[in-house]
């Protein structure tokens, strides 16, 4: 998923050049068996070989020329842009290559073509060119919408990376309720059988006159057969219609019961234009004239239309209301009040009083220019009472020959929508969030380490009881506290080092159950629960304690606030329980976040003062906290305890939930998939470092950050070390290509001009043999996946001038034998 083409083209080649044969043979059986020919099944075969051969030798003429789409990745834009399923993602250099893709851009796009030269038409590709162009210009380009082979995109360009030498890409697929399939459904299930019950003939007939689909009391009419199958006949020759207008059905002939026809447009209410009469299909409904019905086409004369009308209305799907010339209310379906915010209510007087005061007016006056005008429709944007930061479209047009209905009103319920829109926007913040504040972490730790190592040189001139000994001694202290910070910043931002084993939940929660005890204290009511047959778990130990421990500081909190700092009454109550959830669970649950599978879930449940709304959507965000600096929380009122073990949880291949009520606590629910591999405890085997070297060599330190490269040239310097200096990737593979022989390569993972391991992979084609050393503040089980490079190794930043020296030492013993 994250540019590895090659491998990946090549073992797809390999299996479909397996299948390729099997259905070769295949079809030779088949042949000698059905004609018993073998010269026929020889001039098959020798055909078939001669084709695939040609084949072959085609696809291999040009490797180059693929293999050059694909340019070097910069896997700090690729990590925060392509994790990703609800979107296509691609990222393309400056010279428009193709760097790696998601699945789903390959699904819909290929991987041949890169944005904007997809496989589009010359509308959208113009469009997507000039958002290329305003992305590299501006840093961020938007398309609302882009239309293509039968698919509507909404296109965000935004420009990333370290020298902003990429543009990441994402395209989202724009979906729309389709009322009038939502309507065929209905005719044709209980909405159809009562519309027959009640005498009402109904069909939905596109603009070619064909029916897509119509009630049974219609086919019954129509054909004498109520389920006989109407669907792409002309509407037209089912009708009969005489000299005088009256409409009988063709069936019955000039003989049967004259009907009175209604139709009704059935167009998307989201659209911001009028409907087109050409291109809309209407719901014709076809009604018995002697019921005293008028007011249609070959009706005959009376206003009784409306009870009837609103009997048909009521069943509909679609939000539809009726008022009159004087802009009343005569008739609110549950649609249309559930889409209003006032699901279970009457209608109100009037429609301007379903909307805030500003919109009152400006209703008011479209309401009645289109019951006197002439008939027209057409839609108007306005602001519910019910949620006034979101306008909605209210859909009106102008009716004739109902009796008092004078227009008719149409409201989509956007409830649904309006939360699913704010789910995204929360987790495209979360994801930008997290990505500036791994990047700031990131930078910070080289001037961490700088400052720290600058302390342990310092520290090797004076001893205990020099003047400036203490001074030393307490700058490392507060560096060594911004040190935790980063890594807090880097745990939220899913980048810090994990090193994940198979465990069971229980045996985690039972390893800190005595300090939980302590940090709850007694005044607190604290018990553990756990459900049976729990599924394991891959999670590093380490980091699952830390989650367990800031959510359990964080009830204690909550709690202790109650009744007032430091008070709690004999009601308060803290609860750690672990459960089984099955993929049957999660289908109940209708998440639209957790996807269907096997889960060992965890919850921390308090009956503290639970959080407010305004701030339920916020508590993973870093750096927010409701608490007094300094006050309270493993973090120490900093806002990084929540936003910690959101990126430890979503880091784990977890998802976490916080679920509150004012007043009557708040509980956490943290699920991880069920690891399905080896499910012995602990079966990650620990690595034995090798003996320290003490024989001295040659080192290449590379590193672009002038302090950090001074503090690690001193350090290693002091051990008895030859060391040379390099400021980038392309001055270190420089010395390598003179000739220069080292011992081992120390290098940083990013880098401009030439990173780490570009740098990493050209010495290898020199000096194979050559072990490298890798400096980085990102984690390192994403550095190993991305880079990939036999004998590897890796120091995390911020590091000491003691951590530096014995890390070099165990490479070189280790490469040494």
């Amino acid at each position: 998923m994250v540019g590895r083409a090659a491998p990946t083209a090549s073992r797809g080649l390999k299996a479909d050049w397996l299948a390729v044969g099997a259905g070769f043979a295949a079809s030779a059986a088949v042949l000698w068996l059905v004609t018993g020919d073998p010269l026929a099944t020889t001039g098959f075969a020798g055909g078939t070989l001669a084709l695939g051969g040609l084949g072959l030798a085609l696809s291999r003429r040009r490797p180059d020329a693929a293999e050059a789409e694909w340019a070097l990745p910069d896997w700090s834009v690729t990590f925060a842009a392509i994790d990703r399923e609800d979107a296509a993602v691609a990222i393309t250099d400056r010279a428009g290559r193709l760097v790696c893709a998601n699945p789903l851009h390959e699904t819909w796009f290929g991987m041949s073509a890169a944005p904007p030269r997809l496989p589009l038409d010359q509308a959208a590709l113009a469009a997507l060119s000039a958002a290329s162009r305003s992305a590299w210009r501006d840093g961020a380009a938007k398309l609302d919408r882009v239309v293509g082979d039968g698919r509507a995109w909404r296109v965000e360009a935004r420009r990333a990376g370290r020298g902003d030498d990429f543009l990441v890409w994402r395209f989202t697929e724009l979906t729309s309720p389709d009322p009038v399939a939502d309507l065929v459904r209905s005719l044709d299930g209980k909405l159809g059988r009562a519309l027959a019950a009640a005498g009402i003939n109904a069909a939905i007939v596109d603009p070619d006159g064909r029916i897509r689909g119509a009630s049974s009391g219609f086919a019954l009419r129509a054909a004498g057969d109520a389920q006989f199958a109407l669907t792409g006949m002309d509407f037209v020759t089912l009708l009969h219609q005489d000299e005088q207008d009256r409409i009988t059905f063709a069936r019955e002939g000039a003989k049967g019961t004259p009907l009175t026809m209604y139709y009704v447009p059935v167009a998307d209410p989201d659209l911001p234009y009028a409907p087109d009469p050409d291109r809309t299909p209407s719901l014709m409904l076809l009604v018995d004239s002697g019921m005293g019905i008028g007011g249609g086409v070959g009706g005959t004369e009376g206003h009784a239309a409306v009870p009837h009308l609103e009997a048909l209305l009521a069943q509909l799907p679609l939000g539809l209301a009726m008022a009159d010339r004087d802009g009343r209310f005569l008739f609110a379906n549950a649609a249309f009040m559930r889409a209003a915010g006032r699901d279970g209510e009457l209608p109100p007087p009037f429609p301007s009083d379903l909307v805030v005061r500003e919109d009152k007016t400006a209703l008011s006056d479209a309401v009645r220019r289109y019951a006197q005008g002439p008939a027209a429709a057409g839609d108007i944007a306005v602001r519910l009472k019910s949620q006034p930061d979101d306008p909605v479209s209210l859909s009106l047009a102008a009716v004739r020959g109902l009796g008092e209905a004078a227009v008719l009103l149409g409201l989509t319920d956007s409830s649904e929508e309006t939360r699913l829109k704010r789910q995204v926007a929360q987790a495209t913040k979360m994801q930008a969030v997290g990505q500036l504040a791994g990047g700031v972490a990131h930078d910070f730790n080289n001037v961490l380490t700088a400052i720290l190592g600058t302390c342990d040189l310092m520290l090797l001139r004076h001893t205990p009881g020099d003047s400036d000994y203490d001074d030393i001694q307490q700058i490392r202290a507060n560096s060594n506290r911004a040190a935790s910070l980063t890594r807090q910043l880097l745990a939220f931002s899913r980048q810090q080092t994990l090193r994940p084993e198979v465990l069971q939940l229980p045996d985690v929660v039972a390893d800190i159950t005595q300090m939980l005890k302590r940090l709850v204290g007694e005044k607190i009511r604290f018990e553990v629960r756990h459900d049976r047959d729990l599924g394991p778990v891959r999670a590093d130990p380490t980091q699952l304690e830390q989650v367990i421990v800031n959510l359990v500081v964080n009830a204690r909190d909550a709690m202790m606030g109650k009744d007032g700092a430091g008070k709690v009454d004999g009601t308060s109550k803290l609860t750690i329980s672990t459960r089984r959830v099955t993929a049957a669970d999660v289908r109940s649950m209708r998440s639209e976040i957790l996807p269907q599978g096997d889960y060992t879930a965890l919850f921390v449940e308090d009956t503290g003062s639970g959080i407010p709304p305004e701030h339920l959507g916020k508590i993973f965000e870093p750096f927010f906290t409701t608490k007094e600096q300094g006050k309270g929380g493993s973090m120490g009122g900093t806002g990084l305890g929540l936003s910690t073990v959101y990126g430890i949880v979503k880091q784990s291949g977890g998802f976490i939930f916080a679920d509150s009520e004012v007043g009557k606590g708040t509980r956490f629910s943290v699920y991880f998939p069920v690891h399905h591999g080896e499910t012995k405890p602990g079966a990650a085997a620990k690595v034995e470092e090798p003996r320290k070297w003490a024989g001295g060599g040659k080192i290449l330190l590379v590193e672009d950050e002038d302090s950090v490269r001074a503090v690690a040239e001193r350090a290693l310097a002091r051990q008895g070390y030859e060391v040379t200096s390099a400021c980038d990737g392309e001055e270190g593979l420089e010395f390598v290509r003179l000739g220069r022989r080292f011992d081992l390569v120390v290098s940083d993972v990013v880098m401009p001009v030439m990173d780490g391991p570009a740098m990493a992979r050209e010495i290898r084609e020199i000096a194979p043999q050559l072990p490298i050393l890798f400096m980085s503040g990102y984690a390192e089980e994403q550095l190993r996946r991305e880079i990939d490079i036999v004998d590897m190794h890796f120091i995390p930043k911020p590091f000491s001038v003691q951590q530096i020296t014995d890390k070099v030492a165990y490479v070189l013993a280790a490469a040494k034998g």
